[in-house]
């Protein structure tokens, strides 16, 4: 399976609120990070959550603590599956 985003690229999260089971934190949806790495090919966790085996890209997002909470100055990093994330 090809990689869509490489180390160092800026993408931003989905801003979606489904009314089902997903992976993506509320608190990241619509924020902006960039890409340290990728963490494998998995199912997506809101389609296996209703017996659906979609696999895909997980990749390391970066985000400023500034970019998640409005403040800090430190940073956190997620697991994200491809779905979530769109370019910049």
């Amino acid at each position: 399976m090809s990689e869509r985003y490489r180390t160092g690229d800026r993408v931003r999260t989905s801003t979606v609120d489904p009314d089902h089971h997903t992976r993506l934190p509320h608190y990241a949806r619509g924020r902006r990070g960039t890409v340290i790495g990728h963490d494998g090919v998995h199912p997506l966790a809101d389609l296996s959550a209703r017996g659906i085996q979609q696999p895909q890209q997980v990749y390391l997002v970066r985000f400023s603590a500034r970019e998640l909470f409005g403040h800090g100055d430190h940073s956190v990093t997620l697991s994200l599956w491809e779905d979530y994330l769109s370019d910049e």
